[in-house]
This record gives structure tokens, sequence and C-alpha cells, in this order.
């Protein structure tokens, strides 16, 4: 009878393995993929540093990495699992295939809002093997219930299934290959407590600097098969938004325009780049066409603010979402835009900026102070 139970646990687990699979064929058909699989990716791929030693910027981190990453291989166990936030554009899903590569691990790459339900986690959790290393974009996305069966995962490497429904109901435990997650979002604290805790090591991505955006076009430059002269490096690295995602998009449109002017020779200089961010409606700041009529709405509108969010958002016809997330922090880091309890206030930077007058500025300040 002992022998028989044995056979019949078998059969359930095959069961349930089949399920998992099953649920991640039809229900998710992709929500695992290599750092290679996609073609739309190989291009951009190959900007991508693949060592850690190649990874220009955020020398903080990278000293830190290096030791934990040496630690963990000379006790020959995966590196413990990693969180990596920041705003977007900074280097998170590169820094993940790096830790990989340095690992001597594959990199599976997935994003939370594609895990809809607890099998698809769980299909994906069973298919890696021994020192892979899975990747979730956007993590703080993911939904509680999912959430639940990740932290025994993390912890003690196992799955912890229920089988059936109601009082017959019963959880059945399933090990999985020690691993290391990756986990990258853009909002830190969106972030639960008992996910967050759970996470060895938690890593935050700094703006870069310009002469570090000045090195990543230069890299990126020579393995496009183009040379960058020093002033058309500078100028494009000053409208980069100190983001390197920013940078190699500009170098690209500026490849764009080089390759329809034949007398460009494979070299982009100061005078197509300036063409090609006049095109654009990029000024010597980085401030696009969305950012001037974010500023000029606040100034001319509503006479610098204070004003609301979803006041402004209306406005402009932008969402308020992306407002704050996307527009918002680099005009901040300019000194263009303030944030106060009453709403968004447009500095003496903005008025300069534009070529407005800035006595109605004054006046306000000394009405309000």
């Amino acid at each position: 009878m002992y022998i028989c139970a044995i056979v019949f646990l078998k059969k359930i687990k095959n069961v349930v393995l089949m399920a998992i699979q099953s649920s991640n064929q039809n229900t998710n058909p992709t929500p695992i993929t290599s750092s290679t699989a996609k073609e739309a990716d190989i291009f951009e791929n190959t900007l991508r540093p693949k060592a850690l030693d190649e990874y220009i910027g955020q020398s903080r981190l990278k000293e830190n990495l290096k030791v934990f990453l040496a630690a963990a291989k000379k006790r020959n166990e995966p590196l413990e699992h990693t969180l990596l936030y920041g705003p977007p554009g900074l280097g998170k899903t590169t820094m993940a295939s790096i830790i990989a590569h340095e690992m001597g691990g594959k990199l599976k790459v997935t994003s939370a809002p594609a895990i809809q339900k607890q099998g698809d986690l769980a299909a994906v959790l069973s298919n890696l093997k021994p020192g892979d290393v899975l990747f979730i974009d956007e993590i703080h996305r993911m939904s509680s219930s999912v959430e639940e069966i990740l932290y025994s995962a993390m912890e003690d490497y196992v799955l912890d299934i229920m089988i059936g429904k109601g009082p017959s109901a019963r959880t059945m435990r399933l090990n999985i290959p020690q691993f290391t997650l990756i986990g990258a979002t853009t909002k830190f604290a969106m972030l639960s407590s008992p996910l967050r805790d759970r996470f060895g090591h938690i890593f935050k991505l700094e703006f870069y600097s310009e002469s570090e955006i000045s090195q990543i076009i230069h890299r990126s430059a020579r393995i496009l098969e183009y040379q960058v002269t020093e002033e058309a490096c500078k100028k494009l690295a000053k409208c980069a938004r100190r983001t390197p995602r920013v940078a190699n998009r500009l170098l690209k449109r500026v490849r764009d325009f080089a390759d329809i002017d034949e007398n460009t020779h494979n070299i982009i200089d100061l005078e197509i780049t300036k063409k090609t961010m006049s095109a654009l409606g990029i000024d010597e700041l980085g401030l696009n066409r969305t950012d001037i009529d974010l500023l000029k709405t606040l100034i001319e509108k509503f006479k610098g603010g204070p004003v609301g969010l979803n006041t402004l958002s209306a406005a402009t016809g932008e969402d308020s979402g992306t407002i704050e997330d996307v527009y918002e922090p680099f005009l901040i880091q300019l000194g263009m835009l303030d944030r106060s309890p009453r709403g968004r206030i447009a500095t003496e930077n903005a008025y300069q900026h534009l070529g407005l007058d800035i006595s109605d500025l004054k006046k306000k300040q000394e009405a309000l102070f």
C-alpha cells in the first residue's frame, strides 16, 4: 500500500507539471525569453556591454558588485537575489545580462505584467536550470497572488502548489534549481516590504555625468563603425538627458542623417549633429518640444504656478503619469521646475531659458514671502 501511495503521488506530480507547461503555452505564449531570442533586440544588444569592465559609469555599484560576484563564484554559489532600481534607460537590463555573463549562467527575461497567474510563474521557474539568472522587469507591477509563491522560490528554491479545491485541497512542494532573481523597477516605493526584504543586494542606478555619456557615445559609434568628433560628442552628451538609452537613440538618429549626406564619410561632426537636433526639436539643453510646451503652458496660462498636476495635464493634453514620471524629473534636475505642496512652479531658470520676462515671477515671490 505504501508503494501504491508513492506511485500515486508521482502521477499527481507529473500531472501538475504538465498543467504548468500547458498554462505556459496557452495563456502566455512568450512569458520568458533569452537575451538574444528576439531579432528586434539584436541591434540594441550590440551596443550593450557584455562584461563588467566594459560597463561605463555607476562606479560605486560596480566596485561592490565585483566583490559580491567574486565571493559567490569562490563559494560556487549563485549570486544572491538582486534588486536594481532607478529611472528608465540607465542600464538595469544591461546590468542583469552582465551579471549572468559574469556568473556563467543564462539570462532569462520576462516582465511582471506578463506573469498574470501563479501557473505562469511556476512555468517560468520550473524551466530554469542551475545557475540561471531570471530577470523580471517592472517587478513592482506583480500581483500579490503571484508574489506569494515567489517568496518560497526565492528563499528555499521550492514551489508550493495547491492541488484540488475545498476540503480535499492539498499542497505539493516541488524543488526548483538554485537561481538568481534580478528585479528591476522604476518605482522602488511601490514594492511590498516582504518582497523587498528578500533581495540580498539592492542597488540604485544614478544618472550619468556628461563625461560618462561622452564615453558611451564614442563606444557606440565605434560599434556602428562611425567616428564622432569631440564637438559633436559634447553636443550629443548635453542633449542626452544624462541617460545612456537617450544617448544611443540620438546617436542613431544622427547616423541616419549622416547616411543621407554623402559628404560625411562615416564621420559625425558638429554640423550634422546640430542639423539632426534641430529636425528633432531638441534644444541645446536636451529639452524637446513637449518639455518646452510644458514650461510655456505653466508660465503663460498659469503665470508660472503653482498649479496642480491634473490641471497641468488637462492644459497640455499629456497624461499626468507621463508628466510626473517622464518630463518632470529632467526639468527638476535642470532647476526649471519646482514641486510644492500647492503644485508645480516654474523657476527663474525656466524664464531665462525661454527668453521670457522674469519680473512677474519676482513680484509673485515677493507676494508669497
